[in-house]
């Protein structure tokens, strides 16, 4: 019985080291806080031109996606990790297509669109 238990102890420290730690954890949630607070004072503080907010926000929010994927979600391109990042690109691309697909298909329709204001002539 001991060496049933002892496999299914090794099988479960498997699962367990693609988990993080404590001290990842908390490394984590430290850089999602600084990297939200960070973008709350691009927008707030008003010590940042007007022009540079959006690309601000971006910025941070990046980085925060990245944190948050490797500290929380744990993707890597570690060889264990590679079909669950192969997934992830792959969910980026189709949200890509979906994305640009309906901007330019509302761009395309609001383009060939016939608007009143411009069109009409009054009949006298």
């Amino acid at each position: 019985m001991s060496g049933n238990h002892h496999s299914h102890d090794a099988h479960h420290g498997a699962d367990h080291a693609d988990h993080g730690t404590t001290k990842s954890y908390i490394v984590g949630f430290v850089l999602s806080v600084a990297l939200t607070l960070a973008s709350f004072g691009v927008v707030m503080s008003g010590k940042v031109p007007h022009d540079l907010m959006m690309p601000g926000v971006i910025v941070f929010g990046v980085a925060q996606l990245i944190v948050q994927l490797k500290y929380f979600l744990h993707m890597g391109l570690s060889p264990a990790q590679r079909s669950n990042f192969a997934i992830m690109l792959f969910t980026l691309l189709i949200l890509a297509i979906v994305v640009v697909g309906s901007l330019w298909v509302i761009h395309n329709m609001n383009a060939n669109m016939m608007h009143p204001t411009s069109q009409m002539v009054p009949v006298e």
